[in-house]
């Protein structure tokens, strides 16, 4: 027999706005910045002022968790679709600020046309229009008297009947009275059957994640000071990629500049690295996986919400100690010398720049893994070289690309279960052996994409093995990438077009090589054979035309850095596929090596 989750109501939208500001029913997002435009709250009133459907709110009961004393204590309402729709009406029309993307508090005002019944965002034209209601929120206000208003508006525009403006205005004030269908999931729900409802739902074309839902529920905690926590990751998150917002925080929240989370994240308004840049996602993963040694974020929802694995029951006890780790999580992960040092290791691997790591997944289970590590006192070299090797691995095999969740949970168990460092050298053993290198790895790099994994580990492996620029004297890779050189095609792509290359095969990626632009340019679109002459000319003559190499040994010791082989002297068009399958196999082979040097 089908039974049914939940209840369909419909109240309106005054009793709806009357019970968010009394906290009955809370939503989580209302210290957030708001992510819809001015255009989106007018369309959402023109909407209901044309008697248009605007959707169902949901709303969900906490479960009821157990006291020490044996009582039971029902928790919130919890918004959890429609907080955008929400956060636009109380714009609207009760006139309250929002918060911007740079946390800002900011108006978005409608205006009203009673003649010709129109919305607009209010701008200086429609204010100094008289035709024009310049904020709706005034008509919404008890103490707005209607009859009063459409004098005074009649008195400015006495072409207008008064019956038709009082009709507009008083169409205009009863949207309050229209009902919102209000979806009740039921309280006895389990937390996986919420979790999952919740992110089937699609917010603005956006699906909701894990993440999401458990964002949310810190929010509306008080009592453990989650709604606190929830600022905190969200500021933090900000701070790291505009540390300017700093000075904006002090003045909007001094109550969170008495906070231990703010002495915590006040080094990153000095922080101008953009490597590892983590959202909020990324924070909570990281904290959550290290802290209580799982791996998927569902159960972070379940243990905030006191949820016992064994007897599937819910407890106070356990809402109160998982919200101490996980501030513990949050402030280790904003730990400035545990955020620093971690950042320094991946540098130390050839990941100089954020863009080279394709994999955010990748880089947040090798933060957990650091903190991980640091906590069991292992040597901080080999610390290091655990974590290098560890990332480098992560971005060839795509670990975490598929069930990243899945794959975090076995990864940090057993870390946790085992010795980590045999862990870690069986994983390795297990996925590159020597077939990898030899075989696999050189497949994977049969591709036309630039932004592959494998070249971006094979730029890393330069950067750490200190190489020059392609045909470059004094150059490095490492400034070339910092400084964005070019990605030079070694058999240009405008000469192999000549011979009906299609674009999926001149743009291989053992086709690149990272160059000056002006060395790119200088070699326009001439064949290898006839450029690497005119190399070997300039290396006898010292008069330069690529670069400034003018030294034969030189100019082998680059093309051995770039993985390039000696063929490349004769090569024309027809040898082109065989220059890649050695060039492929020749990067693979440096990045091995590479990898045994982490």
């Amino acid at each position: 027999m089908l039974i049914q989750k939940f209840s369909v109501n419909h109240h309106p939208i005054q009793t709806i706005l009357t019970w968010i500001s009394s906290n009955e029913i809370a939503v989580p997002e209302i210290q957030r910045p708001f992510i819809w435009n001015a255009i989106k709250v007018r369309d959402l009133i023109d909407s209901l002022y044309n008697g248009y459907p605007i959707g169902y709110l949901i709303v969900w009961q906490n479960p009821h968790v157990k006291l020490k004393d044996g009582s039971s204590s029902i928790g919130k309402r919890i918004l959890i679709d429609g907080q955008q729709r929400v956060k636009a009406l109380m714009a609207a029309i009760l006139g309250k600020e929002l918060i911007n993307s740079d946390y800002q508090k900011k108006r978005i005002t409608i205006a009203f046309n009673p003649i010709e019944s129109k919305f607009e965002v209010l701008n200086t034209t429609i204010q100094k229009d008289k035709r024009w209601i310049s904020d709706i929120s005034k008509v919404f206000s008890p103490e707005y008297k209607i009859l009063n208003a459409v004098e005074e508006y009649c008195s400015y525009n006495n072409f207008i009947k008064k019956e038709d403006i009082l009709e507009s205005i008083d169409s205009l004030k009863s949207i309050i009275n229209i009902p919102v269908g209000l979806i009740d999931l039921n309280s006895d729900l389990e937390i996986e059957e919420v979790t999952e409802i919740f992110i089937r739902i699609n917010s603005s074309g956006v699906v909701l994640n894990q993440a999401d839902f458990a964002m949310s529920k810190i929010a509306v905690d008080e009592k453990y000071g989650g709604n606190i926590l929830r600022k905190a990751i969200d500021y933090f998150c900000h701070l790291a990629k505009k540390p300017e917002f700093y000075s904006q925080l002090v003045e909007l929240d001094k109550e969170f500049t008495e906070t231990d989370y703010f002495k915590k994240m006040i080094w990153l308004k000095d922080e101008k690295d953009d490597l590892y840049d983590p959202s909020y996602t990324d924070m909570l993963r990281v904290s959550f996986t290290t802290k209580f040694k799982r791996g998927k974020l569902q159960d972070l929802v379940a243990l905030i919400s006191g949820r016992d694995f064994e007897t599937r029951q819910y407890k106070e006890e356990i809402v109160e100690e998982s919200f101490n780790k996980l501030k513990e999580g949050i402030l280790e992960f904003m730990n400035e010398n545990n955020f620093k040092k971690f950042v320094m290791i991946i540098k130390s691997a050839g990941f100089i720049e954020n863009f080279m790591i394709r994999s955010q997944n990748a880089i947040d289970f090798t933060y957990i893994l650091y903190l991980t590590l640091r906590d069991k006192n292992i040597p901080q070299a080999k610390i290091e070289s655990l974590v290098r090797k560890w990332l480098v691995l992560s971005i060839l095999k795509g670990r975490y690309s598929a069930s990243p969740e899945t794959q975090f949970d076995i990864d940090i168990r057993r870390l946790n279960e085992l010795d980590p460092e045999q862990y870690i050298q069986s994983v390795i053993e297990a996925e590159l052996p020597d077939s990898f290198w030899d075989v696999s790895l050189p497949q994977q790099m049969d591709t036309p994409v630039a932004f592959s994994p494998e070249f971006y580990v094979f730029l890393a492996a330069q950067v750490k093995m200190d190489d020059k620029g392609f045909l470059s004297r004094d150059i490095k890779v490492q400034d070339l990438i910092s400084l964005k050189g070019d990605v030079h095609h070694i058999f240009p792509k405008d000469y192999l077009k000549k011979f009906g290359y299609e674009r999926n095969m001149y743009n291989q990626i053992a086709n690149y090589a990272i160059a000056q632009s002006e060395i790119n340019i200088a070699i326009g679109n001439k064949a290898p054979k006839d450029y690497f002459r005119e190399l070997l000319k300039q290396c006898e003559t010292g008069i330069l035309k690529y670069g400034a190499i003018n030294n034969i040994d030189e100019l082998y010791d680059n093309l051995e850095a770039h993985c390039i082989p000696k063929s490349i002297f004769d090569s024309l068009a027809e040898n082109y596929e065989d220059f890649l399958k050695e060039r492929r196999k020749l990067m693979a082979q440096k990045i091995k090596t590479y990898f045994k040097m982490l």
